[in-house]
């Protein structure tokens, strides 16, 4: 879709981001070289709006106008046009010129340079968004950095990981440090170790041409677990500003070593004979586009430890795959077995989990006593299901969410540039064996839990699967 540029030229406060309203004179202009009336592009949307009332929809439309121009200094120049006429019609004291890059990788420095010459203002603030990937390897990566940095400040650049935008993500800053109960045990000497789990119920759908460049680990685990990592192993940071909080992370990531093939299994799916869909019963390398003799994994578990005092031997796992059983976002804190169990060794281990999705929740799971007459120990929980708790909740969307950081300015949940460089310095040695062909993963049948032998490599690092609980949603 090219470059979205959003414009708002009244100012932007806290009083708007509250109320999750746009500004009254913010608009937006969409930019392509496509040819498209506005009238098509609501058409399109329409299916996708979450307002459905005709006068706010009727209101939404009218901010939005669209300029066609290539990736060109006269593409530029037009939009920069566009803008300016915007900006004259609703003059203001304070302006923001705030641009959304949804942009294949090729074109990426070319407009970003574009962009600079012609449409950047220095009677106004402005940002920009960048979607992913951020680069292929650590060296990729670093080229397009550079370019960003030579082109605009770190305070201007917005990398955005929409999984940082998940409520139950954004949570875990407050559950950790603001929860005293869990302070004195969130470290090595009770935690037995951590498993941070994304699933998929589907394949890849359509996407095969794209996928089988990237794979599942450049696809979900170098950024969204990865994220997710930094934020549970994080020391307690000075304050909550985006930097203190962005430095923290930045630690933890200096303290990882490069993953090597070791810490990994692979896996890719094949077709379920009986699939009740399509595409359950279409493996991966029969999706369209995809190599016979591809490697590509669709399924990885990786290990990897943090060298510090905090963290010292305890496994962190990272599992993502396509194709399987259910689909599943959740971070697993499992502690360690209970000190000369008297209960004849019937004690399960305890776990802290937050589940990302669906159904966004917090649970412990405890031992206690059985029901009735007997004494007898039987798993259950401390449950705190958002949707059970809060009345009437409407969660944002994680984009909805960061778009409004992005308004707002803060940064706190976006990607900084030494960040991206240390993931991608612990994960560009395993990717290029894996892009060498050094590893054959492991088959799978889609819609199963992936890979016996994840389920082994899990184990022996000391994860405890428990049969006896499964944590079901209340009605």
């Amino acid at each position: 879709s090219g470059i979205n540029a959003e414009y708002g030229s009244s100012g932007i406060n806290a009083e708007y981001g509250e109320k999750k309203v746009l500004p009254p004179s913010c608009q937006i202009i969409g930019f392509a070289r496509s040819k498209v009336a506005v009238s098509e592009l609501a058409e399109k949307c329409k299916p996708f709006m979450k307002a459905k009332d005709d006068k706010v929809l009727e209101d939404f439309w009218a901010r939005v106008s669209y300029t066609q121009g290539g990736y060109d200094s006269d593409g530029f120049a037009k939009l920069s046009h566009s803008i300016s006429k915007l900006e004259k019609k609703h003059a203001s004291k304070q302006r923001f010129r705030l641009y959304y890059l949804a942009l294949p990788p090729t074109v990426f420095i070319n407009v970003c340079t574009q962009l600079k010459q012609h449409c950047w203002s220095k009677n106004a603030n402005c940002r920009v968004i960048v979607e992913k990937p951020f680069g292929r390897d650590l060296e990729t990566s670093n080229e397009l950095s550079e370019a960003l940095t030579g082109l605009f400040k770190e305070h201007e650049i917005y990398r955005i990981d929409h999984y940082l935008g998940k409520e139950m993500v954004l949570n875990l800053i407050i559950l950790r440090f603001g929860n005293e109960l869990l302070r004195s045990v969130w470290n090595r000497d009770k935690i037995s170790n951590v498993v941070i789990t994304f699933k998929e119920d589907f394949g890849t759908a359509g996407r095969a041409g794209y996928f089988d460049t990237s794979g599942i680990i450049r696809d979900v685990m170098q950024n969204h677990l990865l994220q997710i990592l930094c934020l549970v192993a994080m020391e307690r940071p000075v304050s909550v500003d985006a930097s203190d909080i962005r430095d923290e992370k930045v630690k933890v990531l200096k303290f990882i070593k490069p993953i090597e093939l070791d810490d990994v299994i692979t896996g890719q799916y094949v077709g379920n004979p009986e699939g009740k869909t399509d595409d359950a019963r279409t493996g991966y390398k029969e999706d369209p586009g995809v190599p016979a003799d591809s490697k590509t994994p669709t399924y990885a578990v990786a290990k990897m430890y943090i060298d510090n005092d905090r963290w010292a031997g305890v496994p962190f796992i990272l599992k993502c795959g396509k194709a399987l059983n259910e689909r599943k976002a959740e971070i697993r804190i499992q502690f360690k077995d209970t000190p000369s169990d008297i209960f004849g060794n019937t004690c399960r281990r305890n776990e802290l989990v937050i589940r990302v999705q669906p159904s966004e929740a917090v649970y412990c799971k405890m031992n206690v006593k059985s029901p009735g007459m007997s004494f007898n120990t039987v798993e259950s929980e401390l449950n705190l299901s958002y949707h059970d708790r809060f009345e009437n909740l409407d969660l944002p969307d994680a984009y909805e969410r960061l778009i409004l950081d992005f308004i707002l300015g803060s940064q706190t949940n976006f990607v900084r540039t030494d960040e991206l460089a240390e993931a991608w310095r612990i994960f560009t040695p395993l990717l290029h064996k894996l892009d060498a062909g050094e590893k054959d993963p492991v088959q799978y049948v889609y819609g199963t839990r992936g890979p016996e032998e994840a389920d082994r490599f899990i184990s022996d690092l000391g994860f405890k699967f428990s049969s006896t609980y499964k944590w079901t949603e209340k009605k």
